[in-house]
């Protein structure tokens, strides 16, 4: 079945480069295309999309955040991601306290940002490397200093290679990258994931990032 999604974005050029990718890509289908916030408001909750691309910066008015925190709080099983130019660490959390469950670059190529909509899909939380460092730098800086236990204690019930795979979704990797560099199938790379979360009662990537500096 097809992966439906919706683009919000107020530059129509970006808007039509990525409307392009996702209409020339098999398994992905675009369901609706704005570029305002007024708009995304109105329209999402009509075409309940699986997958919606938003940007931070909609012009005047409110801004792709508060869409996402007014849209997730009635709309649970809609995945955000949010598609921006923004690196800065105020942001990026903002979108993620927000609902926000993916965080990408514009500048990601086209067949990574596929990639990140399907492991949205699939349950992760996909991350642009720049932006996963920025969050485990972030849970780094914020870990408690005069002891190790919440650390310990949280991994104490993962396996040697699920404490391998936790490292490498930290880094931002995509399930694919994890599979090529642990010669696994990105199938075996599911399972350990679903374990994890299971393990460490978390529900997504930044969840168990968080769990696993112990913040």
């Amino acid at each position: 079945m097809d992966i439906t999604i919706c683009i919000v974005d107020d530059n129509k050029d970006i808007r039509s480069a990525l409307e392009q990718i996702i209409l020339m890509s098999e398994g992905y289908r675009l369901v609706g295309s704005v570029g305002s916030a007024a708009e995304a408001l109105d329209q999402i909750p009509k075409l309940k999309p699986d997958i919606v691309l938003m940007d931070i910066n909609l012009g005047e008015g409110e801004n792709g955040i508060d869409c996402v925190r007014h849209l997730k709080s009635d709309f649970k099983d809609i995945l955000f991601m949010m598609c921006t130019v923004y690196e800065d660490d105020e942001k990026i959390f903002e979108a993620l306290s927000a609902g926000a469950s993916g965080y990408i670059l514009k500048k990601t190529a086209p067949h990574k940002l596929l990639e990140a909509i399907r492991e949205l899909q699939e349950g992760g939380a996909p991350m642009s490397s720049q932006i996963a460092r920025k969050v485990v730098a972030a849970f780094q800086h914020k870990q408690p200093t005069t002891t190790e236990a919440p650390e310990s204690s949280a991994l104490s019930v993962l396996s040697n290679r699920e404490k391998e795979i936790l490292e490498l979704l930290a880094r931002g990797m995509l399930y694919k990258e994890i599979a090529a560099s642990l010669f696994i199938s990105q199938e075996t790379v599911r399972k350990h994931v679903y374990h994890i979360y299971e393990k460490l009662h978390v529900n997504n990537r930044v969840e168990a990032i968080n769990k696993f500096f112990g913040r």
